[in-house]
């Protein structure tokens, strides 16, 4: 019987199989978003067993696991990683129709050469073989990236962050490049967590900052500090775009009330964190970075769970369509004044997708091909259904051969599948599409729109060909 993972998985026809095994199957990654860990890339780091690589901070999985109807403490608690896998194999038979499924089965073939079907009967088995493997040194965080063809990664930074691994990692062959992530300079909503983080700046930067122009000297300073360090990229993961007509040109009085512990009603929170971000991204065109915006997440959902285990623990959802008047008004804002930056958009919401996919469209100038990105299908829509409306909805509204491709967006070191995952995906739409008389059955076309989505885009969109 044929494996469930074999050549022409996800491949439904001869021009889809052909087109992946010629032009995407055997590309490089470049994984421009994701959340591993610089400490562990650096120390080289092998971990003890499959079930601490898997299931550890994996919000994906634990989510999957709590449906199953399985107990907290297996998935965030104390018992020992084999038990915890135990019942993350019970869960996985129950996936079927998830990514989760497709994931789990795609890195035990890649990663393992496994091609049983997970499932309780098959656990003991798989997890010691794996373990076993996981010890080798083949299996090290660093050989983990080399096997998988990855070309660049970039990890999710704090400005506060001294960027000590990143620099420690400078002459590996896999690009490890540090993202610029200053989400807490607009979580204002508590002014002593506010404050705290300020003097986190002021220690890092040995400076006061006291007025709103200190802090923007500060973040100029660290912006720098990051760009020397191989920084080319911010992130920012906001709930939605912020905008005010009332902004002004002088947000020095909400901050001078917020660093007196006093907090900002809705007028000001909305006036501040509009400036704020204006700022933060006229940085990032100053030194060419590019610029990424992750919108849509409603988060900690569960107040009695968030107050137990904190964020990031899967309890987090799609929140209501963007105002995309307010992106509108934000974006515009920078450009006419010259100073908007190569963004990419993530769309977390399947109702906005055409909405973001032609608000991009305002705001292409002709500098640069694609300069304005819809990001690739993020969260919880980084699956099949949403992959295919993505490219769907990016090749009637946009232009997909200039779309750059596919992030892991993950914590796991074994997430790289993900990558050939939206590339068979990607080539299913389209040899389905050629198949179909809707695209040309043209070498010329497919190669350049295949490897450009695949790789080729985003290592010409961030100039990951230069050095750093």
């Amino acid at each position: 019987m044929k494996n469930f993972i074999h050549p022409d998985f996800l491949l439904e026809g001869k021009t889809a199989q052909k087109i992946y095994h010629e032009y995407a199957e055997n590309q490089p990654v470049i994984d421009f978003h994701c959340h591993l860990s610089p400490k562990l890339i650096a120390e080289n780091h092998n971990f003890d067993n499959l079930g601490e690589v898997w299931l550890a901070g994996d919000h994906y999985k634990w989510r999957a696991m709590r449906t199953n109807g399985v107990n907290e403490a297996y998935c965030t608690g104390s018992p020992p990683f084999y038990e915890k896998f135990l019942k993350w194999a019970e869960t996985v038979p129950n996936t079927v129709g998830n990514p989760l499924y497709h994931w789990t089965h795609l890195e035990l073939a890649r990663h393992f050469n496994i091609f049983e079907l997970l499932n309780p009967k098959t656990a003991d088995s798989i997890y010691h073989k794996a373990s076993e493997m996981l010890k080798e040194e083949a299996f090290s965080t660093q050989n983990l990236l080399k096997r998988m063809k990855v070309e660049m990664v970039g990890t999710t930074d704090d400005p506060v962050d001294n960027l000590e691994y990143h620099i420690k990692l400078k002459d590996f062959e896999v690009q490890v490049r540090p993202t610029w992530r200053p989400d807490n300079l607009i979580k204002t909503d508590d002014p002593e967590t506010f404050n705290n983080y300020i003097e986190k700046l002021e220690e890092v930067s040995g400076k006061s900052i006291s007025t709103f122009s200190d802090l923007l000297t500060v973040l100029d300073e660290r912006h720098a500090f990051f760009h020397e360090a191989g920084c080319r990229a911010s992130d920012h993961g906001l709930d939605r775009m912020y905008y005010s007509e009332d902004a002004g040109t002088n947000p020095e009085e909400a901050f001078k009330k917020i660093r007196g512990g006093s907090k900002l009603n809705e007028t000001e929170t909305e006036a501040y964190r509009f400036r704020m971000m204006q700022e933060l991204c006229k940085l990032n065109h100053k030194r060419g970075w590019v610029q990424q915006f992750h919108l849509g997440a409603m988060r900690n959902n569960n107040t009695r769970l968030f107050k137990k285990l904190g964020p990031d623990t899967g309890f987090d959802s799609i929140a209501n369509p963007q105002d995309s008047y307010k992106i509108s008004r934000f974006l515009d804002s920078l450009d006419v004044h010259n100073q908007l930056a190569k963004t990419i958009l993530y769309n977390l919401n399947p109702a906005d997708n055409e909405m973001f996919v032609t608000m991009i469209g305002n705001f292409q100038d002709g500098t640069v091909p694609g300069k304005m990105q819809y990001g690739a299908a993020w969260w919880f829509l980084d699956q099949k259904t949403g992959m295919e409306k993505h490219l769907a909805d990016l090749s009637a509204l946009g232009l997909l051969s200039r779309f750059v491709g596919m992030v892991t967006d993950s914590r796991s070191f074994l997430s790289y599948p993900r990558h050939e995952y939206f590339r068979r995906i990607a080539c299913n739409f389209i040899g389905n599409e050629v198949d179909k008389g809707v695209i040309p059955n043209d070498p010329e076309i497919l190669k350049n729109l295949v490897e450009g989505i695949s790789y080729k885009n985003a290592k010409s969109y961030f100039g990951f060909q230069n050095s750093r």
